[in-house]
C-alpha cells in the first residue's frame, strides 16, 4: 500500500486538465504511440468538441522513480459547476489533488470551489500553473494569486504544459513525493466508495470504487449498503485504458466490479459497497441523493415516436444516473417526459445525446425549476410545472430556490455586473479583490432567473472576462404567479409558465406580441390573452380574414347583397363560439427564444 497514489485533477473548464492528463499517460507509457490521441479519457465526441470533460474517468498509471515501482491511480473530474457533485465524490476517493491553473488566465470562479471542496475532504494540495508555454501567460501574476488562495510557498508551485510536455516529470515526481500513501486496514471488513458508474449493454452496470478498508475478491457476495440489495462479484479488476481483469482488488486501490445488474436506480455514486457476510458497520459520509435543480419537458416530434422515446430514456439513464424523468401528458404536445437535470449545460447535452446517440428529434419546453407552495391546511406541495400549482384560493405561500453565486472579472465589469444581477432581483452580499485585476462578487440570486440566459449575458456583458460558479442555498418565501395563456378564452397549458409577479406583466406582453405574428389568421377574431387568475395583464387581437361573398352578385337589388351579409355575420358569430385556433409548432419554441 505505501506505493500507491490516489490523486485527481481539478481546475475550471478549459483549463487543460485533459491535456495534462494525456501528458501523464504518455510520460509513464500507461499509453502506446498507437492509441495515443487527444482528450484520451475523454470517451464520448460530445465532449472532444466542447473540449470539456462530462463523465469522471479513472485510470491507472504505473511509474518508476529511483527503482521504485508506484502505482498511480488518477481520477480525472468534470470541469463544469453542473457536475459538483460528482467532482466531491471523485475527491473523497483521493488523498490529493492537483490543482491546475491556466497561467493565461489566472484563477477562476471554479477553480476557487473545487479547491474548497478539496480542502474539505483533507487532500494534499499540489499547485501547478499549466500553458506556460503560451504568448500571454503571467506566470508571476498567477503564482502571487495562488500564494494568496492557499497559502503555500512559492517554490511548491511546479510549472507545466500539457500541450508540449514541458514539466510533466516534476508534476509526476511531486505526486509520490508530496501525496501520502493511502491509510487503511486490509484486515477490516470491506468499506469500499463508488465514484460512478457506466452501462455496458452486455455486461449491464460496470461500477468503479475506491477501498478504504478490506478486500475484493471474484466471487464474493456484495451488499451495496443505502440501497440494501446484495450481487455476486462475477469480475473484479483495475481501470488501465481498458479493464483488467484481477483475481483480488486490495485496500487502497481503485478498481471495477461488474455483478449483471441493469437497472440503474441501484447503483448510486457515493453509496458505500460492503461483503454480505463480513459487513462494515458505518457508511461512507458524505453521501446523498443528486438533486435535479432544473426541470424542462421533453416530448417527441411525433406522437407515435413516444415508445421509442421512452426507450432511449431509460437508456440514457443508465449511463447518466443524474438524469431523473417522469411522464407527463400535455394537452398540445401529447405524452412525454417530464425530465430534471443538474443544470442548463446538463439539459443541453442530454438533449444532443438524445439526437446524436439515439437519433431522436425531440421538443424541449421551457426550464423552470421546482418550487415548494404551502396550502392553507399547512400541506407541502412540490411544483416542478405549472400544472401542478393549485390554485391561489388555497395556496398559503410559495417559496421558491436560491442559489449562491460567485462571479470572478476585471474590475472594469462591476457595473455591468451589479445592473445585471440585481435586475435578476440579485442581492450583493460580498465584493472582494482577489488583486489588483480580479475582484469577486457574491450574489444571492433565485435559481429561476439563472435558468434561461443568465450565462449567456454575464458572458456578453463581461466580453468573456467573468467566470461563474454556484451552489443551492435553500429557498425563501416568493411571489410566484401562474400566468396562462388563454386563446379565444382556452387555456394553453404549454405555454403557461411560473414567474414572479413583478416580471409577469412585461414577460405576458412580449408573449401575447410573439404569438401574434406567429398564429395563421381564421375568418373570425382571435383574442390571445395573458392572465394571471382571472386577471388579464396583456391581450393581442389576431383580426379576421374577410371572406368576400358578395363577389358573385352584379347589380341587381341591394337587399340581395344584405341577406348575404347578414348570412355571413351570423355564420361568424357560431364559428367563434365553436371554433378552435390550431397552433403551429414554431409558436412553442418561440416562448423559448423570447430574449433574442
Amino acid at each position: 500500500m505505501k506505493n500507491i497514489r490516489n490523486f485527481c485533477i481539478i481546475a475550471h473548464i478549459d483549463h487543460g486538465k485533459s491535456t495534462l492528463a494525456d501528458r501523464l499517460l504518455q510520460v509513464t507509457n500507461t499509453i502506446s504511440e498507437r492509441d495515443m490521441m487527444d482528450q484520451v479519457l475523454d470517451d464520448m465526441d460530445l465532449e472532444r468538441e466542447k473540449g470539456i470533460t462530462i463523465k469522471s474517468h479513472a485510470i491507472q498509471i504505473n511509474y518508476n522513480q529511483s527503482g521504485q515501482d508506484y502505482i498511480l491511480n488518477l481520477i480525472d473530474t468534470p470541469g463544469h459547476v453542473d457536475f459538483s457533485y460528482e467532482v466531491s465524490r471523485a475527491l473523497a476517493a483521493c488523498e490529493g489533488a492537483l490543482l491546475l491553473v491556466d497561467a493565461t488566465q489566472g484563477i477562476q470562479a471554479q477553480t476557487i470551489s473545487n479547491l474548497y471542496l478539496a480542502i474539505e475532504n483533507d487532500l494534499e494540495i499540489i499547485p501547478v500553473i499549466n500553458k506556460i508555454d503560451m504568448d500571454g501567460a503571467m506566470i508571476e501574476e498567477v503564482e502571487d494569486q495562488i500564494v494568496e488562495l492557499i497559502g503555500c510557498k512559492r517554490e511548491d508551485i511546479l510549472h507545466a504544459s500539457g500541450r508540449t510536455g514541458k514539466g510533466v516529470e516534476a508534476v509526476l515526481e511531486a505526486i509520490v513525493a508530496r501525496i501520502p500513501a493511502p491509510g487503511g486496514d486490509p484486515t477490516a471488513p470491506l468499506q469500499a466508495l463508488i465514484f460512478d458508474s457506466v452501462f455496458n449493454s452486455f455486461r449491464g452496470i460496470i461500477v468503479y470504487y475506491r477501498i478504504l478498508n478490506g478486500s475484493i475478491s471474484k466471487g464474493d457476495k456484495v451488499k451495496f449498503v443505502s440501497t440494501d440489495q446484495e450481487y455476486e462479484a462475477d469480475e473484479v479488476g483495475i481501470l488501465k485504458l481498458k479493464m483488467t481483469e484481477k483475481p483480488k482488488v486490495t485496500c487502497g486501490d481503485v478498481g471495477y466490479i461488474i455483478t449483471g445488474i441493469k437497472n440503474a436506480k441501484e447503483v448510486k455514486v457515493g453509496d458505500t459497497i460492503t461483503l454480505a457476510a463480513n459487513p462494515t458497520q458505518e457508511m461512507i459520509k458524505g453521501f446523498q441523493e443528486v438533486k435535479p435543480m432544473v426541470f424542462a419537458g421533453i416530448f417527441p416530434v411525433l406522437t407515435e415516436d413516444f415508445e421509442e422515446l421512452r426507450d432511449c430514456m431509460d437508456k440514457l439513464q443508465l449511463n447518466d444516473a443524474s438524469l431523473t424523468y417522469e411522464l407527463e401528458t400535455s394537452q398540445a404536445l401529447g405524452f412525454g417526459f417530464r425530465c430534471g437535470f443538474l443544470g442548463l449545460l446538463h439539459m443541453e447535452i442530454i438533449q444532443e445525446r438524445l439526437e446524436r446517440e439515439f437519433n431522436q428529434t425531440v421538443i424541449t419546453t421551457v426550464p423552470n425549476v421546482s418550487f415548494i407552495a404551502y396550502s392553507v391546511k399547512g400541506e407541502k406541495i412540490i411544483v416542478n410545472n405549472p400544472t401542478e400549482m393549485p390554485e391561489p384560493t388555497y395556496m398559503d405561500r410559495i417559496e421558491e430556490p436560491f442559489i449562491k453565486a460567485q462571479i470572478i472579472t476585471k474590475p472594469d465589469y462591476i457595473g455591468n455586473i451589479m445592473t445585471l444581477c440585481l435586475g435578476k432581483r440579485g442581492i450583493l452580499i460580498n465584493q472582494s479583490y482577489l488583486t489588483q485585476t480580479r475582484v469577486e462578487l457574491v450574489f444571492e440570486i433565485p435559481l429561476t432567473e439563472i435558468v434561461f440566459d443568465f450565462y449567456d449575458k454575464l458572458k456578453s456583458q463581461t466580453r468573456g472576462y467573468a467566470s461563474f460558479d454556484y451552489h443551492p442555498i435553500g429557498y425563501r418565501d416568493a411571489d410566484i404567479v401562474k400566468m396562462d395563456i388563454l386563446l379565444n378564452n382556452e387555456k394553453v397549458d404549454a405555454l403557461s409558465a411560473l414567474i414572479h409577479r413583478g416580471r409577469a406583466q412585461e414577460f405576458g406582453r412580449k408573449l401575447c406580441e410573439k404569438l401574434k405574428e406567429l398564429l395563421p389568421r381564421q375568418q373570425f377574431q382571435i383574442a390571445i390573452q395573458a392572465a394571471i387568475g382571472a386577471k388579464v395583464v396583456a391581450r393581442e387581437n389576431i383580426s379576421a380574414m374577410r371572406k368576400d361573398v358578395t363577389a358573385k352578385c352584379y347589380g341587381g337589388d341591394i337587399s340581395r347583397k344584405r341577406k348575404l351579409l347578414e348570412k355571413q355575420k351570423e355564420g361568424k358569430k357560431r364559428m367563434r363560439q365553436i371554433g378552435n385556433v390550431e397552433i403551429p409548432q414554431e409558436a412553442f419554441l418561440a416562448v423559448l427564444k423570447l430574449d433574442d
